[in-house]
């Protein structure tokens, strides 16, 4: 009975699990004799394990304190070792009483397996090879009160791997590189455009309009104005308000969310890089995606072959570059430049066994056939360009054939990578093609855009010609840590809520 007294009230006695209920008796023992780990408010750590170990010749009999996870501990009698596992990777310390004090050496026993440490003392290597600390001082400084899974089989479990991220991060070391790796990536493409003379900006989220792109949005309800709002589904519309005004070259890396699916390669929010350049087309387009994926391989991993699911993708070389026509003609076998008319292009697609809708014209039919056709076969780096207007509501129309525009779209590893454009900055031609859009919404395409009046008008102010592209920063990471699903790559996906 006064044991349970003793215990934190986090949660009810007859819910602790055996070894949840001895951690947390040992942190009640800690808390009345004065020892309460979680009253430390700093520690001083003047070293990361890595760090050392790169620097051992400079570093040999030097005084040292690292902190970190306890991640193993061996106990024998008068000296025991341990290993302490902080960003960096993990490091052993040899703990011995004679060096701790006999009270020191007990408690240092006493710790369990996940315990927060910090570790002051000597760095020396082992009779066996292995670089280590001598502790000279052992500071519990947060105690663990679960269990970590078993240590030879780590977090497998996926989806409890995507629930608790934070234990995926502590038991696989694979996991921890990808995301270091992720945040080294949006690094280096911070410093390429920021190197090109572009400019970093912040847009609003929360839109009175979700317009940019072809995806239905999330709608709430803003109480202070009593307004319907929407989360943004891109960037576009505000960084082309931006052009406008002046900033010739402008981007932003942030958010967006979309009202889809879950599958491999989509969360309904994810993480969006949109630039915009005045002057320029999508020609310069190209260029800068080809320039900046090699700059990033280069920059981040040391080369500019990588490899994914076993197949290797050369971003030294030029990217291709084909017409979505030629695309579809070279693995469909079907010439779109021979198809005049609707009736045709639907008898197309009836033969080769494409479904469309009664509202897709040829243009649509087009890029239904393209994706059933050509995607999957695009491995290497190819920009697949001239998209039919149906499809590209804020683009250029080529010169001369204005069924086509001047859009591309990036692909690798037979995805989509990245959406470029020469954009359209004919306020005329982009109300038409508003217009044209809320007709498609009006027979029930939920994706389609809605007229904003806010961005017409900048347009009338003047947008000189710009090109712009958005990249998937998510599957940008993918290719480059070789990872299998866009879970693998977002810290926290999203995912269906469960009774606790």
């Amino acid at each position: 009975m006064n044991e349970e007294r003793n215990l934190p009230q986090q949660a009810p006695a007859e819910d602790l699990s055996e070894q949840t209920r001895i951690r947390m008796e040992k942190l009640a023992a800690l808390q009345e004799a004065g020892k309460d780990p979680f009253a430390i408010v700093k520690y001083n750590v003047t070293r990361h394990s890595r760090e050392i170990k790169d620097n051992f010749d400079q570093l040999e009999g030097a005084a040292v304190s690292i902190a970190g996870r306890l991640m193993s501990k061996r106990v024998m009698g008068k000296a025991s070792f341990c290993h302490v596992q902080d960003l960096e990777g993990t490091i052993q310390s040899y703990v011995a009483r004679d060096s701790l004090g006999q009270e020191a050496y007990q408690e240092f026993k006493k710790l369990d397996i996940g315990d927060i440490v910090g570790i002051r003392g000597e760095v020396f290597r082992t009779k066996t090879g292995e670089i280590s600390i001598h502790a000279a001082e052992v500071t519990l400084l947060a105690k663990s009160l679960k269990p970590l899974p078993e240590k030879f089989h780590g977090l497998t479990n996926t989806d409890m791997r995507y629930r608790q991220r934070y234990v995926d991060l502590i038991m696989n070391e694979d996991v921890r590189k990808t995301f270091i790796n992720r945040s080294k990536i949006i690094r280096s493409i911070r410093r390429y455009l920021d190197g090109q003379g572009f400019l970093e900006v912040e847009t609003p989220m929360l839109v009175s309009n979700a317009g940019g792109a072809a995806a239905r949005p999330f709608e709430t309800h803003f109480n202070a104005l009593d307004e319907d709002l929407k989360l943004r589904i891109s960037i576009e519309l505000y960084l082309k308000r931006l052009i406008v005004g002046g900033l010739e070259k402008v981007y932003e890396i942030g958010r967006v969310f979309r009202n889809e699916g879950l599958d491999t390669r989509h969360n309904p929010e994810f993480t969006l890089m949109e630039l915009y350049q005045a002057y320029t087309d999508y020609h310069g387009m190209m260029d800068l995606t080809e320039n900046l994926y090699r700059h990033v391989a280069q920059e981040v991993l040391g080369t500019t072959t990588i490899t994914y699911n076993g197949v290797e993708m050369d971003l030294g070389k030029p990217f291709e570059r084909i017409t979505m026509v030629d695309a579809v003609k070279k693995y469909a076998g079907v010439d779109f430049d021979r198809i005049e008319t609707l009736e045709q292009a639907r008898a197309a697609a009836k033969e080769h066994h494409v479904e469309f809708e009664e509202r897709h014209q040829k243009g649509d039919i087009l890029a239904l056939f393209f994706e059933e056709f050509a995607e999957e076969h695009l491995i290497q780096p190819t920009f697949v360009m001239d998209h039919p207007i149906e499809i590209s509501p804020l683009t250029k129309k080529k010169p001369g054939n204005p069924a086509y525009t001047e859009r591309f779209e990036f692909f690798m590893n037979g995805w989509e990578m990245a959406n470029a454009y020469s954009e359209l900055n004919d306020p005329i031609d982009q109300r038409a093609r508003f217009k044209a859009q809320e007709e498609l919404l009006r027979q029930g395409d939920e994706e389609a855009n809605t007229t904003d009046e806010d961005f017409l008008n900048a347009l009338e102010i003047g947008m000189p010609p710009t090109g712009g592209i958005g990249f998937g920063i998510d599957r940008m990471v993918m290719l480059l840590t070789d990872s299998a699903a866009i879970r693998d790559v977002l810290l926290f996906p999203t995912m269906k809520s469960i009774d606790r």
